[in-house]
């Protein structure tokens, strides 16, 4: 096999790596190792769609899954969009944000982008993994892509907004989202720590969900969802959804045996 071949084998193939144990950031007093992979070259969107689909996360361009030796609590989750009915609760978040609209666009980073992602760290996660992040390391988190990808901004409905589909106004949230073959896999995302009346977190998964729905999508894929946690409590709240079992993809009400 030439240098070439073996380039264009490496790309197409991918290779799968194991971290050190490090502290978990879910659960108190244990290790987390994980698998990962590189999402590079033409075939990415395609191993990212599976990937995807087997319980693996985006960050950049590596896919990853927990691989705890003596854990199996971080569960993959994803929303049936078709399925999904606006509780009474949700109608209320839907009516306290029906002003904002959200703009779909290339996945370009801004300075207007940053300044509220940092605003986001500083009050939500001021001591978590990624509170260090530079305007250059956001660039690559939003750019260095080679999958489907998108960024929606969220801003206040304006005049012209039914003719241009955008926004007015200062930027209240953003999404990182993939576009896979059978869903809408929310990457990241971040929103205005000053305006907690709008349960923007809750409002920007129900407009993942209406998008998919209009998109011809089934599902929305929200992460992992880890039954200790407390902060990972307000995904079970969007139902009905699916958790993936060692048996494969199962409706929440069965993973867990009700």
């Amino acid at each position: 096999m030439n240098d070439r071949a073996m380039t264009r084998h490496a790309l197409d193939t991918p290779q799968f790596y194991l971290t050190a144990p490090a502290p978990c950031p879910y659960l108190a007093n244990r290790l987390e190792r994980k698998v990962f992979t590189h999402l590079i070259g033409e075939k990415a969107p395609q191993i990212n769609d599976m990937l995807t689909q087997g319980g693996f996360r985006r960050s950049q361009n590596i896919a990853y899954r927990p691989a705890c030796e003596a854990c199996r609590a971080c569960v993959s989750v994803r929303v049936i969009a078709d399925e999904f009915e606006l509780r009474p609760g949700f109608k209320r978040i839907a009516k306290r944000n029906r002003d904002l609209i959200g703009r779909q666009s290339e996945p370009t980073a801004t300075s207007e982008q940053f300044r509220l992602f940092r605003d986001y760290l500083d009050h939500r996660h001021a001591t978590g993994g990624m509170a260090e992040m530079s305007a250059l390391d956001y660039a690559m988190m939003i750019e260095d892509s080679h999958v489907n990808t998108m960024v929606i901004e969220y801003r206040r409905r304006g005049p012209d907004s039914g003719i241009t589909g955008r926004g007015a106004g200062n930027l209240i949230g953003v999404a990182l989202t993939d576009i896979l073959a059978n869903g809408l896999s929310m990457v990241y995302s971040f929103y205005s720590p000053d305006q907690t009346e709008r349960s923007l977190g809750s409002y920007i998964i129900l407009d993942h969900i209406e998008r998919a729905r209009k998109m011809g999508l089934p599902y929305v894929y929200l992460g992992y969802w880890v039954a200790e946690s407390r902060k990972m409590a307000y995904k079970l709240r969007f139902q009905p959804q699916e958790h993936l079992t060692v048996n494969g993809w199962a409706r929440w009400a069965e993973a867990v045996g009700r």
